[in-house]
C-alpha cells in the first residue's frame, strides 16, 4: 500500500485512482479532527463531522482539482483550512438575516472556546483570524493547524517546518494578538 505522499503525488499527476486510495488512509484522521471540532454542537444539526470530513476531503481532492501537495503535513494544512471554511459557512448561512444585528464582540480564550457552527464567536474569530493572516500569514496558519485542525504543538511545527520553540513563540504571539482584535475590534490595522 502507497503511503500518503506517494498518493498525493499520483493525485497531483491525474492519477483517477489515487483518490480512492488516498480516502481510506485519511479518513480516520480527518474523521477524528471532525469529530473534536464537532463535539460542542448541539444535537440535531445539518452538519455532522462524517459531514464536515466528506465535504472537506471533496474540497481539496474533488473533481477538477490537481492540487500539488508538498507531503502529509501540507495536505492535513489544507483539510484544517477547508474545515475552517466549511464552518465558517455554516455559521454565516445560519446567522445570515442576523449578520451585523444585536451581534457584540466576545473576548475568548483560544485555548478553550469551543468551535460551534451556530457561535457568532466563530464569525468573530475568522474575522480575527484573517487579521492576524495579513500581518503574519505564518501565526495564523499555526492558529489553523492547532485550534482547527487539532494538532499538538510539535505536529503543528513540523507542518509548518519550524522548530517547536519557534512554534511556542509564534502560539504566545498569535493568542495575544487574537485576544486583541477580539477585544477591540477597531484595533484591526
Amino acid at each position: 500500500m502507497a503511503d500518503v505522499t506517494q498518493l498525493l503525488d499520483a493525485l497531483a499527476g491525474g492519477d483517477p485512482n489515487a483518490g480512492a486510495d488516498l480516502l481510506p488512509l485519511v479518513y480516520a484522521e480527518l474523521r477524528q479532527l471532525a469529530a473534536a471540532r464537532m463535539a460542542g454542537e448541539r444535537p440535531g444539526q445539518t452538519l455532522d463531522a462524517t459531514a464536515l470530513v466528506h465535504e472537506a476531503y471533496l474540497r481539496l481532492v474533488g473533481p477538477g482539482r490537481s492540487d500539488r501537495w508538498a507531503g502529509r503535513g501540507h495536505f492535513f494544512a489544507a483539510a484544517a483550512e477547508a474545515m475552517r471554511r466549511i464552518l465558517i459557512e455554516a455559521a454565516r448561512r445560519k446567522h445570515g438575516a442576523r449578520r451585523g444585528g444585536g451581534r457584540g464582540r466576545v473576548a475568548a480564550d483560544l485555548d478553550r472556546l469551543a468551535i460551534t457552527s451556530d457561535d457568532p464567536a466563530l464569525l468573530d474569530l475568522n474575522e480575527a483570524l484573517d487579521a492576524l493572516a495579513a500581518e503574519s500569514p505564518v501565526r495564523a496558519e499555526l492558529v489553523k493547524l492547532r485550534f482547527f485542525a487539532g494538532l499538538t504543538m510539535t505536529e503543528a511545527a513540523n507542518a509548518l517546518g519550524v522548530s517547536v520553540a519557534t512554534a511556542e513563540r509564534y502560539w504566545a504571539y498569535a493568542r495575544a494578538r487574537l485576544y486583541t482584535l477580539l477585544a477591540d475590534p477597531q484595533e484591526n490595522p
